[in-house]
């Protein structure tokens, strides 16, 4: 069984997964005072099709709770993945609605 983590690296503005030790995506974000704004989301494609980007999705967005973040998401899948998951204690600040 694979090895996957995923972590916040503040000095890159992203949260990183790993797969056995490699980079195999990321998820970038800008904070704001109170407010975590997801940007852009993306796996390399040698690693595609195995739920890394779920995966990476719900870390982080779970790690942005226990930071007690409002979540945005101007990011297409993770906004995808806010309206079809729950990430309980989320406080969500839908851009353009």
């Amino acid at each position: 069984m694979a090895d996957i983590t995923v972590t916040r690296n503040d000095e890159a503005s992203r949260y990183e997964i790993h797969y056995d030790g490699v980079l195999a995506g990321f998820a970038e974000y800008k904070l704001r005072p109170g407010e975590i704004l997801f940007v852009h989301t993306e796996v390399d494609p040698a690693f595609q099709g195995k739920g890394l980007a779920t995966r990476l999705a719900h870390d982080a967005l779970t790690d942005a709770v226990a930071h007690d973040e409002t979540i945005v998401p101007y990011c297409p899948f993770i906004a995808q993945y806010l309206e079809t998951h729950e990430i309980p204690g989320a406080q969500i600040r839908w851009p353009n609605r």
